[in-house]
């Protein structure tokens, strides 16, 4: 195999939809650019929002991307516990939700600086081996505890049985183990913010077109104005 172009460069500002796998993704964008196409930061399948893919030489600006902090709207389902914590895993538990002051006492013992259990369903090794294919074939493992910090988690709506959060937080959380916490799952899940990007700007992989692409230096730019302390 050849080795990818390293042109077109620059950083799509993609819009996820539900169904098909991050990677997907990148190797749509990769065949309408040739070039060499990587990610800062992936999507589960059922998930929709932005993705940060990087063509070409742009794929260096990665460590500067993944970082980022993340911002998402959830709906959660209060009343049932899945096996992965989303709507693609088993019913594991069913039970009455939580009334509001008890939703409320949850959610704030998960803002701030939390520690909390990776799903089990993810990718990362447990002895060398991807969690979700240790338990896609039934095997039941410790996961190991993740410390994050949940910088908001507001209530955009609320019926008794289920609430839609907006979150923002650092990268590296699950919002499935948020969840979990709760005592429900994510029905759905939307990125709408990776640092300073916003879904708002973004296209739908059909719809994407090498013009579309940052250049590099606009991108490090914004970045960089994100992390400035009066920013």
């Amino acid at each position: 195999m050849p080795p990818r172009a390293l042109e077109p460069a620059g950083v799509a500002l993609v819009d996820k939809p539900n169904g098909p796998s991050s990677f997907a993704v990148v190797a749509q964008i990769r065949r309408v650019t040739g070039a060499r196409t990587g990610h800062a930061g992936t999507l589960d399948p059922f998930a929709t929002g932005l993705l940060l893919l990087l063509s070409g030489r742009a794929t260096k600006l990665a460590p500067c991307l993944v970082g980022l902090d993340k911002r998402y709207r959830t709906e959660i389902d209060l009343t049932c516990r899945t096996s992965t914590g989303d709507p693609e895993g088993e019913v594991v538990e069913r039970h009455a939700p939580p009334g509001e002051a008890e939703l409320s006492e949850r959610l704030e013992r998960l803002r701030g600086e939390i520690e909390l259990p990776i799903p089990a369903a993810s990718a990362v090794k447990i002895g060398g081996e991807r969690a979700y294919k240790l338990a896609r074939r039934g095997v039941e493992v410790e996961m190991p505890v993740r410390r994050s910090r949940v910088h908001a988690l507001d209530v955009i709506a609320y019926t008794g049985e289920k609430v839609t959060l907006d979150i923002r937080v650092s990268s590296g959380t699950y919002v499935r183990s948020l969840a979990i916490a709760l005592g429900g799952h994510c029905a759905t899940l939307r990125r709408t913010e990776v640092g300073p990007f916003s879904v708002d700007d973004a296209v739908a992989p059909e719809a994407f077109a090498a013009e579309r692409l940052l250049p590099e230096a606009e991108v490090l730019e914004r970045v960089e104005a994100a992390r400035a302390p009066d920013a």
